[in-house]
């Protein structure tokens, strides 16, 4: 896991460009795949809760990239027909950087070459909820994102939650 933070402003866009769709799902039966059982109004902090690791993420790991990746390229499935458009449409994909074997297999199952996909898990690690927003910096930074294009951005996290959205940057 790596540390990091980010944020997007939307405003309205009258030339075309901006949000195209988006799809958003939760499923709370899936929640015992990725949970931290310590935390909150709950189970606040305590001796006793630091002393038997309740703060400690708890993952299945099989079942977390299974669901991960099916969740993801369903998630990309449905906010591409919401957008009218296919794979193929896509320029760049920008996943949650969970790892980079669920960003190839989601990438594969959403019918998007790796070439078109950012990655930087390899160089920040799981930034957790910022892995997007970081992503999304760097390639605009870079180049690998301009005006026009469109772009996917695809995530899943625990509770179990997941997502896409299609944007004309």
């Amino acid at each position: 896991f790596g540390d990091g933070a980010g944020a997007t402003m939307v405003r309205k866009s009258t030339n075309g460009r901006g949000i195209l769709s988006a799809y958003l799902k939760t499923d709370g039966t899936l929640a015992e795949l990725l949970y931290r059982p310590g935390g909150g109004a709950t189970h606040p902090p305590s001796e006793e809760l630091l002393k038997d690791h309740s703060y400690y993420i708890k993952m299945a790991g099989r079942e977390v990239f299974k669901a991960a990746v099916l969740s993801m390229a369903d998630a990309c499935d449905h906010a591409l027909q919401r957008a009218g458009l296919d794979a193929g449409a896509i320029d760049l994909l920008i996943p949650h950087q969970a790892n980079i074997r669920i960003i190839e297999a989601t990438a594969k199952h959403a019918g998007v070459p790796m070439d078109k996909v950012y990655v930087n898990v390899d160089r920040f690690g799981n930034t957790s909820a910022a892995s997007i927003a970081i992503a999304l910096d760097e390639a605009v930074t870079c180049g690998r994102l301009k005006p026009g294009m469109i772009v996917m951005f695809c995530a899943f996290g625990a509770g179990f939650t997941w997502g896409s959205m299609v944007v004309r940057w």
